[in-house]
């Protein structure tokens, strides 16, 4: 039980790594692609939506990720990073088309990634090496 309990908590943890790099890799890659072919972004879906869906997946994996390792561990700084991260990624999201350049969004969003990343890295280190690694992570 033990075991299976660490697996999903490092699993999570994982995904939420992917999620947001593979949200890095958007805020990268996109812009770059679009700018090289305009034909390209006629069939795109939405920037906003996918952006705004994009931000729902992310929080709700690293959400989930995050608040287990919480749970486990009680280290608070992964909870400030998980909330600033979400609160970036929100606000590029969901209020980027407010903003007076594209760039600030993308900027918004991109560090709003990079904090979650630190948050899921520092969650999974917890975990690994936790001095009760055996069984820090039963369920209570």
């Amino acid at each position: 039980m033990t075991s299976s309990r660490t697996d999903i908590t490092t699993w999570a943890d994982r995904l939420g790594i992917a999620t947001s790099a593979l949200c890095v890799v958007h805020c990268l890659c996109v812009p770059v692609l679009i700018s090289f072919s305009a034909v390209a972004a006629h069939f795109m879906p939405s920037e906003e939506r996918s952006h705004r869906t994009l931000a729902v997946v992310v929080s709700l994996l690293g959400t989930i990720a995050l608040v287990r390792g919480f749970r486990t561990h009680g280290r608070r700084r992964v909870l400030g990073l998980m909330a600033a991260g979400l609160a970036f990624i929100a606000t590029g999201a969901f209020a980027g088309d407010r903003l007076s350049a594209h760039w600030q969004e993308v900027a918004i969003t991109f560090c709003g990634s990079l904090l979650m990343i630190a948050a899921h890295r520092i969650n999974h280190t917890f975990c690994r090496d936790c001095v009760c690694a055996d069984h820090c992570c039963d369920p209570e």
